[in-house]
């Protein structure tokens, strides 16, 4: 009788058919959740440049269009992990002076990008959340 040593190939391929039908299962899941998780940088990101211009409007009695008066770097603010843009404009029906609108919009370069579900978040002086995008209403 002979000592067979290893696997077969009949072995190995059910084996990698199993990997294969894991990852595909997998890999969307955790790509989901990445995007997910980036979007949730842009929300606090957008959560916290509201209230530092509630806080200017009480000193100034009137909100910023510079997010550098609200002591940011830059203006437009990059979030945290580098894949949303920040900026500040008028409510479309409001001056600045009564209403902010904060959009945060994907870069270009960003995996973000391809998020066709939530484009872009909005969040106005107002507390009303918004987005772009194929699935706008279960973006926030």
């Amino acid at each position: 009788m002979r000592l067979s040593r290893g696997f077969s190939l009949l072995e190995l391929m059910i084996v990698l058919c199993l990997v294969g039908i894991l990852l595909g299962v997998a890999l969307p899941a955790y790509q989901s959740s990445l995007i997910k998780s980036r979007r949730a940088d842009a929300m606090a990101t957008l959560v916290e440049v509201a209230g530092r211009q509630e806080q200017w409007r009480f000193v100034s009695d009137r909100y910023s269009d510079d997010l550098r008066e609200l002591g940011y770097d830059a203006d437009p603010l990059v979030t945290g992990e580098g894949h949303y843009r920040i900026r500040i404009d008028a409510c479309p029906d409001a001056s600045l002076a009564l209403c902010f609108l904060l959009t945060a919009t994907p870069l270009p370069a960003s995996p973000q990008a391809r998020d066709e579900r939530c484009a872009a978040l909005t969040l106005d002086a107002r507390g009303r959340r918004g987005a772009t995008g194929i699935d706008a209403d279960s973006c926030w």
